[in-house]
């Protein structure tokens, strides 16, 4: 297969500009995380994990105790933040890890399983559509925030109804629903976003975060006349019903009264309710009569003004694309600013959206850049830069060169000609471009090769693995069968392309799909397969997402949340294996948690921090 490989500039100068993430954590609103302490059954032992924060001094020491009864000889100063207690009692037994300005415990039960917690589900009931059909719910994307200002994370989980859809289908859909989950099982609240918001992976995006500065995190998504807050109250007419009623187009939603709304994330109660911007209109002025254009919705949260974080909420991508963001005091929402490819200034911009976006700050100014597809926004609302490279389901951006804080993007396009690029995410300038006659869906990045300098770069073109300068480091087999799209063939094996996973200590990332956690063999050039997840399914098809994977939990590595195939309960697997490095709680990153808070958006991508992690020589701040 010939392949053509376009080079823009100089791949020093690209990676040598003077931007890199710049914020000042001085003045910014954060969460403040607790130590985070886990403590899981590993076969005949029990591993016990926990944070280290940014507060903390390197080489901070630190104490287990199970009981009250300390485990270790000595204080633990070096190496992971991860105590395996070879002895464990076989009740029920409390373990508590003492150190720096933040103490924490976690009590193990008797019967805890083998491996993971357990988060005991409330299924909703199952319903039926207006033409007869019976749907029941499956618990789909979830995101995190701390609702009740203590530093542990509350799990926010979306309900999806069987008869979701994709716009570019007809059909009714039950509601989606909302739950919050304490880590106990604790259901605090149940939002049901009613008859008048289709249900699917595209209308449904939802933000998490502390918005007010108050040390809580609030809700904030899209709704509509019907939608029932925690508490019973309706927003807007009870009575109201926007489905299309057919021949054609039945189900849609093609017209009506849409809103936003913040809702409480304790109580689960709305705080204030605005018309969502920028409103529907004319389906036909989004590029078709079916609402398939006009019903693509994406969310992010950023911090555009350095201080205080604001929400993201958008309109499409294929064709017209606006960014309004919004900014809550506790007391009012407020729109900040709108951008608007209607707008002549932006009108070549029209049409860059991907299924997803990224949020950082990507020019070094200290506020947060939103990172649209093959276009960029900047903080204030105003074009960035554009490449014109149009849309894709894919993006990656962070840091890929160790040598810099410089970020940069690798992205997919579905054009049959743009195929994938890596670029500079301040500029857009085109460090390197494989172009396609392909529909390119899907491109992954991730450091899995340590003889390799820097995160290495592969799609479903791309003829293999690349590294930063574009070249090829292993040849692999374009996946031309559509059933796995998503995929190279490497060794005999596919090579996933669906999400990144840190898991197995050391720094490294292994890859996650179809709950399975592999890693690739370098010196083999095959992929081997880690640890399959029991008892558990991926969400959303093809796409093969966990309900969320991040650092939620315990020390750097990443958790997988994930649901029981009859959606009884949640699973967060957490590692069992020794880790040797001690870095802060990703978390803590600012990309890595705007990406965590948008991981439910569109189509699901990994999180992703502003700084290089892997296993060469680094300038990276979190190891410790």
């Amino acid at each position: 297969m010939q392949q053509k490989l376009i080079f823009s500039g100089l791949l020093l100068v690209a990676l040598s500009a003077a931007s890199q993430p710049n914020y000042n954590m001085q003045q910014m609103s954060r969460e403040q995380l607790n130590r985070g302490v886990v403590a899981i059954r590993n076969d005949q032992q029990v591993i016990v994990s926990w944070r280290t924060l940014t507060s903390d001094a390197k080489g901070q020491p630190f104490n287990v105790y199970r009981n009250g009864e300390k485990l270790n000889h000595e204080p633990l100063t070096k190496g992971g933040t991860f105590f395996i207690d070879n002895n464990p009692l076989p009740t029920a037994a409390t373990y508590e890890v003492q150190g720096g300005s933040a103490n924490g415990r976690y009590t193990l039960h008797s019967d805890a399983p083998n491996g993971y917690l357990t988060i005991p589900l409330q299924k909703p009931a199952d319903g039926e559509t207006p033409d007869g059909r019976q749907y029941r719910y499956s618990a789909n994307d979830a995101s995190v925030g701390d609702v009740d200002g203590d530093g542990q994370y509350e799990i926010i989980l979306k309900w999806d109804p069987s008869n979701s859809h994709d716009n570019a289908h007809d059909g009714y859909t039950g509601p989606t629903l909302f739950d919050c989950y304490r880590l106990d099982g604790t259901l605090l609240w149940r939002i049901n976003l009613g008859i008048n918001i289709r249900s699917g992976a595209h209308y449904t995006p939802f933000i998490v975060y502390d918005l007010d500065g108050d040390g809580k995190a609030e809700m904030i998504v899209r709704t509509s006349d019907g939608t029932i807050d925690s508490k019973g109250k309706v927003i807007g007419d009870p009575e109201a019903d926007y489905r299309h009623k057919g021949p054609d187009k039945i189900g849609r939603i093609l017209t009506g009264k849409e809103y936003i709304t913040v809702f409480n994330g304790l109580t689960g109660e709305a705080m204030d309710t605005k018309p969502y911007i920028p409103e529907r209109g004319d389906p036909k002025g989004w590029g078709d009569n079916k609402a398939n254009r006009s019903d693509r919705m994406l969310a992010a949260v950023g911090y555009l003004d350095g201080k205080k974080a604001s929400a993201i909420f958008c309109r499409g991508y294929y064709t017209r694309s606006v960014l309004a963001a919004w900014d809550w005091d506790g007391h009012e929402l407020k729109s900040r600013w709108v951008f608007d490819t209607n707008n002549p200034e932006w009108a070549s911009y029209a049409g860059q959206g991907n299924h997803n976006l990224r949020v950082a700050d990507v020019d070094g100014d200290g506020c947060d850049e939103i990172t649209y597809g093959s276009m960029a926004v900047d903080h204030d609302g105003r074009g960035l830069y554009n490449t014109g490279m149009g849309h894709g389901d894919a993006i990656h951006l962070m840091a890929f060169d160790p040598k810099s804080r410089e970020l940069q993007v690798w992205d997919c396009h579905e054009n049959r000609r743009d195929g994938s690029d890596f670029r500079n995410a301040r500029t857009g300038e085109v460090i390197f471009q494989v172009p396609s006659t392909s529909d390119v869906g899907r491109a992954m990045a991730a450091d899995i090769d340590p003889t390799n300098p820097g995160v290495e770069m592969w799609s479903a073109d791309s003829h293999g693995i690349r590294n930063i300068k574009g070249e090829i480091i292993n040849i692999a087999k374009d996946a031309d069968d559509p059933q796995h799209h998503n995929y190279l063939m490497l060794g005999g094996r596919w090579l996933p392309m669906n999400f990144g996973i840190w898991w197995d200590g050391d720094l490294l990332r292994e890859m996650l799909d179809r709950g399975r956690v592999s890693k690739y063999n370098w010196q083999n050039h095959t992929i081997e397969d880690i640890v399959t997840f029991p008892g558990i399914v991926f969400n959303n098809g093809t796409k093969s997402n966990p309900c969320l994977a991040a650092d939620i939990l315990g020390d750097w590595r990443e958790e997988v949340i994930a649901r029981t195939p009859d959606s009884s309960e949640l699973r967060i697997f957490v590692s069992p294996i020794p880790t040797d490095y001690r870095i802060n709680c990703l978390m803590e990153d600012i990309p890595y948690r705007l990406s965590t808070a948008t991981q439910n958006v569109g189509y699901n991508q990994p999180s992703e921090p502003g700084f290089y992690l892997g296993p060469d020589e680094t300038v990276n701040p979190f190891l410790k």
